[in-house]
């Protein structure tokens, strides 16, 4: 029963720093970004670099938070359905990966900024086309792409979690609709449709009541004992 509180207060306090380092990563590397084309992004990258390195650091470890509540929720829900939390924890595995690498992307525009800076910002350029491939394609889409496999590990973890009533039932059916929509959503943007972010805000909700649920309830009982949540 307390070893079920610790994971469970585990999972809670890495899905607040999950959530929490993920928005600090994301508005500095806006703030360093901008919204002018490639050559203006080298350009504001190069005249930032610290920022720039600050905000990849703090995404590697939000990769690696990802991993510790990805294994706090198996080891909390696999007694509900192993099959389900292996494939649930696959997916979450294969985000925190696919965001690493996105990272790595962006982390690549720091020697070519100051290479590009160093050429006296020639355009057209091989600089621009290197840059465009790693901001617009292995960050942009490898940040898509890792919230694709975010949703599929979420749908799969809230159907757990309302068998399991580790959090208000009221609450995992919440989130099973949630991430089924931002999984919808992600999809879009995957084919090139244009959606609304207001699709996306609610999981960031969803995050930061389901974090501070587990962090401070724990766990009524223990998930797979029978006992349930009237």
């Amino acid at each position: 029963m307390n070893s079920d509180k610790n994971v469970a207060r585990l999972a809670g306090a890495a899905f607040l720093f999950v959530f929490v380092a993920s928005l600090i990563s994301t508005q500095l590397l806006n703030s360093v970004i901008g919204s002018g084309g490639i050559p203006q992004i080298l350009a504001n990258v190069a005249a930032s670099l610290a920022l720039m390195r600050v905000s990849i650091l703090v995404g590697l470890l939000t990769s690696a938070g990802i991993v510790v509540l990805a294994v706090s929720f198996y080891i909390l829900l696999r007694n509900q359905n192993k099959i389900i939390a292996l494939v649930a924890l696959g997916w979450w595995m294969a985000e925190a990966i696919t965001l690493a690498v996105s990272k790595l992307g962006a982390l690549a525009l720091i020697p070519l900024s100051q290479q590009f800076i160093g050429a006296g910002s020639p355009e057209p350029s091989q600089y621009q086309a290197l840059g465009r491939f790693l901001y617009s394609g292995l960050y942009g889409q490898g940040d898509h792409i890792h919230m694709v496999f975010y949703s599929l590990g979420g749908v799969l973890w809230f159907y757990l979690f309302y068998r399991s009533r580790c959090v208000p039932r009221v609450l995992s059916a919440l989130g099973l609709a949630i991430e089924s929509v931002g999984l919808i959503g992600m999809v879009l943007l995957l084919s090139a449709v244009q959606v609304s972010m207001l699709v996306f805000y609610p999981i960031a909700a969803l995050e930061l009541v389901v974090g501070l649920w587990l962090l401070i309830r724990g766990v009524p009982d223990a998930p797979g004992t029978g006992r349930r949540l009237a």
